[in-house]
């Protein structure tokens, strides 16, 4: 291998192994910053020795004996600048841990567990939603903090501030390195599942930009996803938001046209969805109803995508069915958003008069006034009825208050269309 090979696998090893380096090490040391530090640390001693004298046959271990090296280190250094009795003893049980087996003879069972305790971590709640997100991706999905800015076009310096803020944050709170149980358990899954949630949403409906979908965040939460799943079995709405990803990742390759262009779900070809994905997803909404109790918003809205993913043309949908998930979900999690899209299912149930009443009662709600989708929703309603004129008009201010330019471009073709009369293309 070439040392641009070498320098090439160490990256990709470093990308897979990364996550378990720093949740092993953030439950020795404490300090979830710190254990990054120790990581890339071993990544520096790997970019230096690996082009030398090879890729290791074991390269996570390699990596967590490098790290724990460094820490040894690190622990003495501190300890002959402070002498106190705590900080000794903190060593001495460091040292413990540090002379544990390395991350190839751990089981698997710790390493889900620090992994669980770094999610947990990532996402406390002292902690803001965007913190969380920068967190999540820096510790657990590997990404960079260039990447992570590039994902939701946010300047670098903004996210590298989050992140050091958060860790500091952590730090200062001595924030325990450990599952939560009992009643706060509940609450900080919440966050970790709305983290994800927001992950995915924003890889597969970029809130602005010039793409249409951002894979690669799909990919990563939907891998999160899939781990949290393993660890946490017992969990309804766990299983319910990995079905969730799963259905709604199956679409990917058919949601974007050959120039890039969106492609709406209607008129999506159904060939082209990955049919493994929506088992998997069926698979995991299967086990999330199987625990019983009352659906969650996120198993309610698995069981909507997989209406979808069942049928094998646009006219086999279940919208009576759909509409009716959307009454249970409006019901549990109730918003302005959820009755937008509760509006649409009618539409299609009922017909296009009986959605845009519903529609129209949302024109006054402020959460919705710079919101895209309701003119957008009104717009597709109004053309369906007939009334051009007014969609054209909808449509145009869809496209005027939406950050996405792929999106934009849409909303003014269907703004187009009905100009000259015609009936845009097929709701989402």
């Amino acid at each position: 291998m070439t040392a641009t090979d070498i320098h090439r696998a160490i990256d990709a090893i470093f990308r897979i192994e990364s996550a378990r380096l720093i949740a092993g090490l953030a439950r020795i040391v404490r300090d979830v910053g710190l254990a990054e530090e120790l990581a890339q640390d071993a990544l520096v001693i790997a970019l230096e020795q690996w082009p030398r004298l090879g890729v290791p046959d074991k390269p996570g271990a390699w990596l967590m004996a490098a790290a724990k090296h460094r820490a040894i280190d690190l622990l003495r250094r501190r300890a002959l600048l402070d002498r106190k009795h705590e900080e000794v003893g903190r060593e001495l049980g460091a040292r413990q841990e540090l002379a544990a087996p390395d991350l190839d003879a751990a089981s698997d069972q710790d390493v889900g567990d620090d992994l669980l305790r770094l999610m947990f971590v990532s996402c406390h709640p002292i902690l803001s939603t965007e913190a969380h997100v920068a967190l999540t991706l820096r510790l657990l999905g590997g990404l960079t903090t260039e990447e992570i800015a590039r994902a939701f076009l946010v300047p670098e310096p903004t996210i590298a501030q989050r992140i050091v803020r958060a860790k500091r944050t952590l730090a200062e709170a001595r924030v325990p390195f450990e599952v939560p149980r009992g009643a706060g358990l509940a609450a900080r899954l919440s966050s970790v599942l709305e983290v994800l949630y927001l992950v995915f949403n924003e890889g597969y409906s970029a809130t602005a930009g010039d793409d249409w979908m951002r894979p690669a965040l799909c990919e990563d939460a939907l891998r999160l996803g899939r781990i949290l799943a393993e660890l946490v079995t017992h969990e309804a709405e766990v299983h319910g938001l990995v079905a969730l990803m799963e259905i709604q990742a199956s679409r990917s390759a058919a949601r974007i046209g050959p120039l890039g262009q969106p492609v709406l779900l209607l008129d999506q070809d159904r060939a082209r969805w990955n049919h493994v994905l929506v088992r998997r997803g069926l698979a995991a909404l299967e086990r999330a109803e199987a625990l019983g109790g009352a659906r969650g918003p996120y198993t309610l809205q698995a069981a909507i995508a997989a209406c979808h993913a069942r049928a094998r043309t646009p006219e086999e949908t279940d919208w009576a069915r759909i509409a009716g998930l959307y009454d249970a979900l409006a019901r549990v999690a109730p918003s302005p958003v959820v009755e937008l899209n509760r509006a649409v299912a009618v539409a299609m149930a009922s017909g296009p008069a009986a959605g845009l009443e519903l529609a129209d009662a949302l024109t006054s709600e402020p959460s919705l006034r710079a919101y895209h989708l309701l003119p957008s929703v009104r717009g597709d309603l109004l053309a369906k009825l007939g009334r051009f004129d007014e969609a054209r008009a909808e449509f145009e201010r869809a496209a005027s208050l939406t950050r996405n330019r792929r999106e934009r471009e849409l909303l003014l073709e269907r703004a187009a269309a009905c100009a000259h009369g015609l009936a845009p293309p097929k709701a989402r």
